[in-house]
């Protein structure tokens, strides 16, 4: 096995950071590995949004649901879907069909995986901030974000102060499938939530009684941010 497939394997959410800066040449370095991502047509749909204003990352920590790392982490990244560079090229550009936003979508988060996985590998954590979007319009001012761009996640990268357990994922053989789809075997789930149960009752921290059945059907019965449809279609993305 060698060091990059550790590294991936070794992931951790990182929520909390030494007061140690990230050098210069380290996130020069961290950007240009997200710049040298895959890119579907090589349209290169993200911008990235680099905080360094106190007060604004105070506020964007607070519109992300008070997430405290937002503002303590050394570095705070906003990946955007951005047409509006193409709009300003040629105002033809058509960036209103639900294709070029899911392109935006996938695009920001093969680049930001790439950013996290540079990170990783000098030894520094980080976390997505997928909460920005409980206040999306709120963070879309905040950051002077034009017509035909969108705010889609943040990332907090910084030098990592805790040392959390790799969380279990599903098994392969449930997310794997073999020239078609295949049915669910509810024993793998009842097999999986007993690891989660164990993983959730004696990690380090955040300890609780639950399994991976219950937090999903939790987060899934009921309304997933239903103000972002109407946020997207204002910035004229999403309508067609």
């Amino acid at each position: 096995m060698n060091s990059t497939i550790q590294t991936m394997l070794g992931h951790r959410s990182i929520r909390k950071f030494t007061a140690q800066p990230i050098d210069k040449e380290q996130l020069d370095t961290i950007l240009q590995a997200g710049l040298a991502a895959s890119s579907s047509s090589m349209l290169q749909v993200v911008s990235v949004i680099r905080v360094t204003d106190k007060e604004k990352r105070q506020q964007l920590a607070k519109y992300a649901g008070n997430q405290a790392y937002v503002d303590s982490a050394a570095e705070f990244l906003v990946f955007c879907i951005d047409y509006q560079r193409h709009a300003t090229i040629n105002p033809q550009v058509q960036a209103d069909f639900t294709e070029l936003t899911l392109i935006g979508a996938v695009d920001s988060g093969i680049m930001a995986q790439n950013c996290l996985l540079a990170a990783e590998s000098m030894g520094l954590g980080g976390v997505y901030i997928g909460g920005l979007r409980n206040n999306a319009q709120h963070v879309d001012e905040l950051l002077g974000l034009p017509q035909n761009t969108a705010v889609l996640f943040g990332m907090c990268l910084g030098h990592p102060d805790q040392d959390p357990e790799v969380k279990p994922r599903l098994p392969a053989h449930v997310v794997v499938h073999e020239n078609q789809y295949q049915q669910l075997d509810l024993d793998d789930i009842k097999r999986y939530d007993q690891t989660m149960h164990d993983y959730y009752s004696n990690r380090s921290s955040n300890q609780k009684q639950s399994t991976w059945s219950q937090e999903v059907t939790t987060k899934l019965a009921g309304e997933s941010r239903p103000h972002i449809l109407p946020y997207l279609n204002s910035k004229g993305l999403l309508k067609r």
